[in-house]
């Protein structure tokens, strides 16, 4: 067997110490891996033949027999150029290479992502309201069912809270990896969950979760002024997270019920109210409920149309967290009498004898225009 040179391959001195050997593998290893140098052969003998070269002189033992007995020490082996205890090397270049795509190389990142596979979920709760509730504002108490810390083990899942150990699977990692040909495979630890660590003493509450289902009540502070659809988050009130994870947060959504006089269009309110024919004619006034629980009198002017909108401003929703208030609109529907007796029959003829000239514009206006229209045709 040819007896190859591994220093020469690594391109370092034969006095270099261990920290020289992983640093002139890394710089080669990133130069020359094959998806960097798709389809150059060169590249991937080259990667091959320094990843030989590192599994042996990384390894003292190794290395010491190298330098005695040349690579004829390894042909059993074919030169091994598996990774037996290299991974995180091999990892580091991934790292390096693809950034977070493994995970970044590092077992720090692996169990910060352990930890947030394991936070808590969001919750959602659906709260119905009233448009006066909506209008003032409200605490609203809600019950519901969720996953929570538990309080024996101080969320650690262990009876004690000294028997979590490092995990013998991944050694805290949270990873475990596998090569297969060239390319390194990562996944999470099935042992330990991703976790890093086991639990040898499960506390009984919990079952080693650092969590268990419980009821709890809590009071949610609705502002004046929150909109129909709306949703209020409170971080960390979802449930609880894996061994003292975070916890996920809680999104109350609220339905505003519909009013029996009023319409919402954001910070504005509408309604509308019928009068009577003679308040149109001579006005007067009406009175109408608000959603603050009191009565407000509307003044209607004399020849008040039926269509007309009156304004009163500042008269609408609050808008939250402001002191600004949006404006009431009202639409006036003349009410005309389904019941006519004789003498009031005999009234509204005299009235109408009696109505003056231009008193009703539009009307008169109009049937010009029809008589107008049906000489034109005659002619």
């Amino acid at each position: 067997m040819e007896n190859k040179d591994y220093y020469k391959t690594l391109e370092i001195a034969k006095d270099a110490d261990s920290a020289a050997v992983k640093k002139a593998f890394r710089k080669l290893a990133m130069q020359h891996h094959p998806d960097r140098n798709k389809g150059d052969k060169g590249s991937e003998k080259k990667f091959k033949e320094i990843n030989e070269a590192y599994e042996v002189l990384k390894d003292d033992q190794k290395r010491a027999a190298y330098d005695k007995y040349g690579t004829a020490n390894f042909q059993n082996t074919g030169g091994s150029h598996r990774h037996e205890g290299g991974f995180d090397d091999l990892s580091d270049v991934f790292g390096d290479i693809f950034g977070d795509f493994i995970g970044g190389g590092g077992r720090r990142s692996s169990r910060s992502e352990a930890q947030q596979k394991l936070r808590g979920s969001d919750l959602k709760y659906s709260t119905v309201i009233s448009l006066e509730e909506a209008y003032e504002g409200l605490k609203r108490k809600i019950k519901f069912s969720a996953l929570f810390s538990c309080s024996p083990c101080n969320s650690k899942g262990s009876k004690s809270n000294a028997g979590n150990k490092q995990c013998y699977s991944c050694r805290g990692s949270g990873k475990q990896r596998m090569q297969q040909g060239l390319f390194m495979i990562e996944k999470t630890c099935q042992t330990c969950a991703g976790m890093g660590t086991i639990i040898s003493d499960p506390c009984s509450q919990c079952r080693g979760h650092g969590r268990f289902q419980k009821e709890t009540n809590l009071v949610v502070d609705i502002p004046a002024g929150i909109d129909d659809e709306a949703r209020i988050k409170l971080q960390g009130k979802g449930e609880a997270g894996i061994r003292g994870a975070q916890s996920g947060d809680l999104y109350i959504s609220i339905s505003i019920k519909e009013h029996e006089f009023y319409q919402r269009e954001r910070s504005n309110l509408y309604c509308e109210i019928p009068i009577k024919m003679v308040t149109a004619i001579l006005g007067g006034d009406v009175e109408i409920p608000t959603l603050d629980g009191k009565v407000a009198k509307i003044s209607i002017p004399p020849k008040t149309q039926s269509g007309s909108k009156l304004r009163l401003k500042g008269k609408g929703m609050p808008v939250v967290r402001s002191a600004y208030h949006g404006d009431l609109y009202i639409n006036i529907n003349v009410e005309l009498p389904n019941k006519v007796s004789i003498k009031q029959k005999e009234l509204l003829q005299e009235f109408d004898k009696l109505n003056q000239m231009g008193a009703n514009p539009e009307t008169d206006s109009f049937f010009a225009k029809v008589k107008n229209f049906v000489t034109s045709i005659r002619k």
